[in-house]
């Protein structure tokens, strides 16, 4: 970890809403050059802490640094050495992809020669550049998503906030979209982002904490919070019943330390998922499905809160 000063800190941090408290005092440090992620269900307090941290929200109680400066007092400097990419686009969707890029470039100030030449590389960057005379409104979901990130890096951001930047996507347009953030990494960039998607953390996030009710259930890199809290294997098992799937936990249970049923599923944690298998084959009600995979975040998630990311 680096031993310089983190770019977010947050210590005790809440956002309340009159009695209701979205954020309920979490600790976080964001270092220079990491991808860190919110991960939880809608609700959890993500996009909350994004919006102290991006200092459009007070601060309702705690301690918050972004580049060590106090978002209370010291706003509009954050700010302007942020990059914002929110849940929904607020493209100008009557203008150009161009006029997009060029015109919010100019609310920083910047040359005219320096906004055309900073558009003309962000819009290769995230291949819109033949796109560049459209207008917005017709562009797909991915297209339009891929704009308001070029557009957030118009001023050139020592700091990336994506708050679920891929929600409703199509699956080709939510990996050209990882690829590209992934581009970024490479070359350095902070970023921070939310997101509901436990694959989308697992593919992008060096560190992440997961959300829960205003909380912090735990934190680490994705391998670390699977190693901790999971098995290497699960084995998911799908009935045809819920009468077959409660037939089968007195067996699944004696067999493994963990089982989890969910919907017409059960999730039977184990390190070999094979030998489970072996062990059950044959007895008890017959699933209809059988399924053996790796542990992933969402299978942390359900084991630290009983509930799936989509509940």
């Amino acid at each position: 970890m680096s031993t310089e000063e983190p770019l977010v800190m947050a210590r005790g941090l809440k956002k309340s809403f009159g009695d209701f408290e979205a954020v309920a005092g979490i600790d976080v440090e964001v270092h220079r050059g990491e991808v860190f992620g919110f991960l939880g269900p809608n609700g959890a307090g993500k996009s909350s802490t994004m919006r102290m941290i991006g200092c459009v929200s007070p601060v309702s109680e705690g301690r918050l640094r972004v580049f060590g400066l106090n978002p209370r007092d010291e706003g509009p400097e954050i700010r302007a050495r942020l990059g914002v990419v929110p849940q929904e686009d607020n493209l100008d969707t009557e203008l150009s992809v161009w006029d997009n890029l060029t015109i919010y470039g100019r609310y920083f100030g910047l040359p005219r020669p320096l906004v055309k030449q900073r558009a003309a590389e962000l819009l290769e960057f995230v291949q819109l550049t033949d796109r560049k005379n459209d207008r917005v409104e017709p562009l797909s979901g991915g297209m339009k998503r891929r704009l308001t990130i070029a557009r957030g890096l118009m001023n050139q951001p020592e700091l990336l906030l994506l708050d679920e930047p891929t929600t409703g996507l199509d699956p080709q347009a939510r990996h050209l979209l990882w690829e590209r953030l992934y581009q970024l990494k490479l070359r350095g960039m902070t970023l921070v982002l939310t997101t509901h998607y436990m694959d989308e953390a697992e593919q992008l996030c060096d560190r992440l904490v997961i959300m829960d009710g205003g909380h912090i259930v735990a934190e680490g890199s994705p391998r670390q919070l699977i190693d901790q809290h999971s098995t290497r294997e699960v084995v998911e098992l799908r009935y045809a019943s819920l009468a077959d799937r409660d037939g089968s936990l007195p067996l699944l249970s004696s067999v493994s330390g963990r089982v989890e049923p969910v919907g017409e599923r059960v999730l039977v944690y184990t390190d070999d998922g094979e030998a489970t298998l072996s062990l059950i084959a044959h007895r008890g009600p017959e699933p209809a499905s059988v399924l053996v995979r790796r542990a992933t975040l969402e299978d942390v998630f359900l084991i630290l809160t009983g509930r799936t990311l989509d509940d």
